[in-house]
């Protein structure tokens, strides 16, 4: 065993105790003796102080109060990618901004994960999955992001958002007129129950859902293609409305009010389904999007990631993020997936959605 170090002695003036001690005990020979006096059988760390037990067992044998001493056993530490472990670079990245801080849910910490909405439940399935080694190694963080959303799928539920929104003019619905449609509000759960969600003359979709010119397979919006609205009627895109840029500002579409969804329609089949968010009543929200914290540059070195969050602007909810069980001020944040869930905050396989309502 090596020559330790057990104590210090300074005659300086220490910030808690002032001048009532000069001598300092090192951690080694504290932290054994500690253990011992609070009654601890295992002293659990990670693999650095393997080295450090012969001095652990030494200290306690030479006491020799204890009659059953407090054991050490290492194990490794969980390592995992794309994301920063040691609190000494966490706290820098705080500090400089780059994180907003010790809660940000790009963090691994414990208070990033519950504001990413990661339940107790989802964290000890991926530990066990995972398990304890006495080897380092390497986790994938997408591991985790399999449990969070396996977690969650019973449980969470579904509202719509529309993160990029282009304006929908349905021609032949009644102007004024606003109806409400029932949708579940989990299609895994039905127990969960059901919400209301507004329809009229405007609504709106996600802009990639439409295209001028289609490629091909594209089954979404184009110009004369019909598609269903989630939870409502099949609409048929006749008209795109464009700026002085010659940039899509609106379509003009119809619906068939033939085609409600549940009513047993089976006139037609069209291939795609859009999402939606109706104009009446709905929520403007920023949406803040989260990536991994790192990535990868050319040169095969971990920075972090430029795009790790993209804030947007002006996105469109339906009125049930509202009245969920949620604070709605501007220092409370909600996390969904891109199946638009509100209070869950659901991880997607590469990254989250925040609001801040």
């Amino acid at each position: 065993m090596r020559d330790p170090v057990l104590y210090r002695i300074s005659h300086n003036t220490h910030h808690n105790t002032g001048d009532k001690w000069c001598i300092y005990p090192m951690y080694d020979y504290a932290h054994p003796i500690e253990d011992a006096i609070e009654g601890v059988t295992h002293s659990l760390c990670s693999l650095e102080f393997e080295n450090h037990r012969p001095l652990y067992d030494w200290v306690l044998s030479e006491i020799g109060v204890w009659p059953t001493p407090p054991q050490q056993i290492e194990f490794a530490r969980l390592n995992m990618t794309n994301t920063l472990m040691s609190k000494r670079y966490i706290r820098a990245l705080v500090e400089d901004g780059t994180l907003d801080g010790w809660n940000d849910p790009r963090l691994h910490t414990l208070s990033g994960l519950r504001r990413r909405g990661v339940t107790p439940e989802a964290i000890k399935s991926f530990i066990d999955e995972v398990g304890v080694s006495k080897s380092n190694s390497v986790v994938d963080s997408e591991n985790l992001d399999h449990f969070v959303r396996e977690d969650l799928k019973m449980k969470a539920p579904r509202a719509m958002a529309v993160l990029d929104p282009l304006k929908v003019v349905i021609t032949n619905y009644p102007e004024g007129q606003v109806e409400m449609l029932e949708a579940g509000l989990n299609p895994d759960n039905p127990e969960m129950g059901s919400r209301q969600i507004p329809f009229g003359r405007v609504v709106y979709v996600e802009r990639e859902d439409f295209m001028e010119e289609p490629v091909k397979k594209f089954f979404r919006l184009f110009p004369g293609n019909e598609v269903r609205l989630r939870h409502a009627y099949f609409i048929k895109c006749n008209e795109v409305i464009k700026d002085e840029a010659g940039n899509v500002v609106e379509l003009r579409c119809t619906y068939d009010p033939e085609t409600k969804s549940g009513s047993g329609f089976t006139g037609r089949k069209v291939k795609g389904t859009l999402h939606w968010v109706a104009e009446a009543d709905h929520i403007d929200a920023e949406v803040r999007l989260y990536d991994h914290l790192l990535t990868e540059n050319e040169e095969g070195e971990e920075i972090v990631n430029p795009n790790s969050l993209v804030k947007l602007q002006n996105c469109k909810l339906e009125p049930y993020f509202n009245t969920s069980n949620r604070a709605t001020n501007s220092s409370s944040y909600d996390t969904v997936s891109s199946v638009k869930i509100p209070n869950s905050q659901l991880m997607t396989k590469k990254s989250l959605i925040e609001l801040c309502l």
